[in-house]
C-alpha cells in the first residue's frame, strides 16, 4: 500500500529525488547524474545553475523581494520595454504563470471588443488538442475532456475547431466571436506545429472580420523554436500574445504581451496581480533576455537543433518497427514510437535521460537552451539504446 502523503494526489510522479541541478544535468539525491531534456517542461530555458541568472537573482534577494503594483517596480519597466523592442508588442502585463497569462489575453480580448462597443462579442475560437491551463476558464479554452470532467459546466464562449482546419474556422466565426486562440505549436497536443499557411489564413480572418489573433507561446517562446518566438517563423504578427516558461528560466514568470489598440480596453482597475511582475521575478526575466538575445544564441540554438533532427530522422530510419514520427521545431521535438510512449518514458529513463510525455502518443525532448552539440549527441546515444532495449524486449517476448 502506498505510504499516506499530506500533497494533493493530483500527480503521477517519478520515483525521482533530485537535489541539485548543472547545466543539462540533475543530480539525484543518490548521487547518479540524469541528462535533462525535459528542462521543467521547457522551463528551465538555460539549464540549472546557470551563474548569470543565479547572480541576477541574488543580488535582487539583498535588496527587496516583494512590493505589490502599488508602486511603481522600475524592473518592469525595464522587461517591458526590452520585451516590446523585441517583439510586436506596445504593452505588457506581467503575471506568475502560463495560465495566467492566457487568462489576462483572453480577458483582454473580451474587454477590447467590449470597449468598441460589442459586449456581444465574448467568444473565441481554440483549437482541438490545445493545452492553455488549468484555470476553469483555460481548461474550457483546451476544451479537453480529461481536464473539464467534473468541474461543473465548462465556461461559456469557447468555441473548438479541428486543429489546420480553415474551413471549420470560418463556419465557426459568428457576430458573438472575438477572437482566435492558438498555439503556434502545440505542446501537450504532441509536438504539431501549425503550417505557415495557416497562421497566414488565420491571421487574414482576424483582418477580415475584426477579431483579435492571440497567440500562446508559453512553451513555444523564449527561443525554443529557433526563433525568439515562434510566429516569427511564419512571419504572421498577432495582435495579443501569453508567454511563460522560459522566460523566467525557472522561476515563475509569465507575461501577457499585446499591441497598444488590443489593450487598449483594459483600463485602470480592469484587472491585476498581487505577486505579478515582483522584483525577483524581474530580475531573472532580464538576465534570461540577456543571455538569449546575446549575438549567436538564437543560431546556435538552431544549430544544435539540426544535429538532434538528423539524429532523430537517422533513429526513425532505423528503427522503422519502434518509431512512426519525429516532429517539431527548434529544441522543441517530439518522437511519436510505435509503442505506448510511456514505455520509450521509462526506457530512457533508465538511460538516465529525461523526457515529458505528450498527447497523441508523443514523447517531448525540450532540452535547455544552452545544450551544446556534445550533449545533444549525449542524448541520442542514450535514446538509441532506449530504443534498441525496446527492441531487445518484443523479441524476448514474441520468441
Amino acid at each position: 500500500m502506498a505510504e499516506a502523503t499530506p500533497l494533493y494526489d493530483t500527480y503521477l510522479r517519478a520515483p525521482l529525488r533530485f537535489e541539485r541541478g548543472e547545466g543539462v544535468w540533475l543530480i539525484a539525491e543518490n548521487g547518479e547524474r540524469y541528462l535533462d531534456f525535459g528542462a521543467g517542461v521547457a522551463v528551465s530555458s538555460l539549464g540549472h545553475g546557470h551563474p548569470h541568472l543565479v547572480d541576477a537573482l541574488k543580488a535582487q534577494a539583498d535588496k527587496v523581494w516583494h512590493l505589490s503594483n502599488l508602486y511603481e517596480v522600475p524592473g518592469q519597466e525595464t522587461l517591458g520595454q526590452r520585451l516590446t523592442e523585441a517583439t510586436f508588442a506596445d504593452k505588457v502585463f506581467f503575471t506568475n504563470s502560463g495560465a495566467e497569462a492566457l487568462e489576462c489575453a483572453i480577458k483582454t480580448a473580451r474587454r477590447y471588443q467590449f470597449s468598441k462597443g460589442h459586449p456581444e462579442r465574448f467568444h473565441i475560437i481554440t483549437f482541438e488538442g490545445a493545452f492553455h491551463g488549468r484555470t476553469i476558464a483555460t481548461i474550457a479554452a483546451g476544451g479537453q475532456e480529461k481536464y473539464l470532467e467534473g468541474f461543473g459546466p465548462k465556461a461559456p464562449g469557447f468555441d473548438q475547431v479541428p486543429f489546420g482546419d480553415i474551413e471549420a474556422v470560418k463556419a465557426a466565426i459568428t457576430e458573438a466571436t472575438a477572437a482566435i486562440l492558438i498555439e503556434p505549436v502545440q505542446g501537450e497536443g504532441g509536438i504539431r506545429p501549425a503550417t505557415t499557411e495557416f497562421m497566414r489564413a488565420l491571421r487574414a480572418l482576424c483582418d477580415e472580420h475584426g477579431l483579435l489573433l492571440i497567440l500562446d507561446e508559453v512553451q513555444c517562446g523564449v527561443g525554443r523554436t529557433g526563433k525568439l518566438f515562434a510566429h516569427e517563423w511564419s512571419g504572421v504578427t498577432p495582435d495579443i500574445m501569453a508567454v511563460a516558461k522560459g522566460i523566467g528560466g525557472g522561476f515563475p514568470l509569465g507575461a501577457c504581451l499585446a499591441t497598444a489598440e488590443a489593450a487598449s480596453g483594459m483600463k485602470a482597475g480592469t484587472h491585476g496581480s498581487t505577486y505579478g511582475g515582483n522584483p525577483l521575478a524581474m530580475a531573472v526575466g532580464n538576465a534570461v533576455l540577456d543571455v538569449v538575445l546575446s549575438d549567436g544564441f538564437l543560431q546556435n540554438v538552431r544549430d544544435v537543433a539540426l544535429v538532434f533532427r538528423q539524429g532523430l530522422a537517422s533513429l526513425e530510419d532505423r528503427y522503422p518497427d519502434l518509431i512512426e514520427d519525429v516532429r517539431g521545431e527548434g529544441l522543441m521535438l517530439g518522437i511519436k514510437p510505435k509503442v505506448p510512449s510511456a514505455e520509450l518514458l521509462q526506457a530512457i529513463r533508465a538511460e538516465h535521460l529525461l523526457g515529458v510525455p505528450a498527447g497523441d502518443n508523443v514523447l517531448r525532448l525540450l532540452p535547455p537552451l544552452v545544450t551544446t552539440a556534445e550533449e545533444a549527441r549525449d542524448g541520442l546515444a542514450r535514446l538509441e539504446r532506449a530504443v534498441e532495449s525496446l527492441r531487445a524486449a518484443r523479441a524476448l517476448k514474441s520468441a
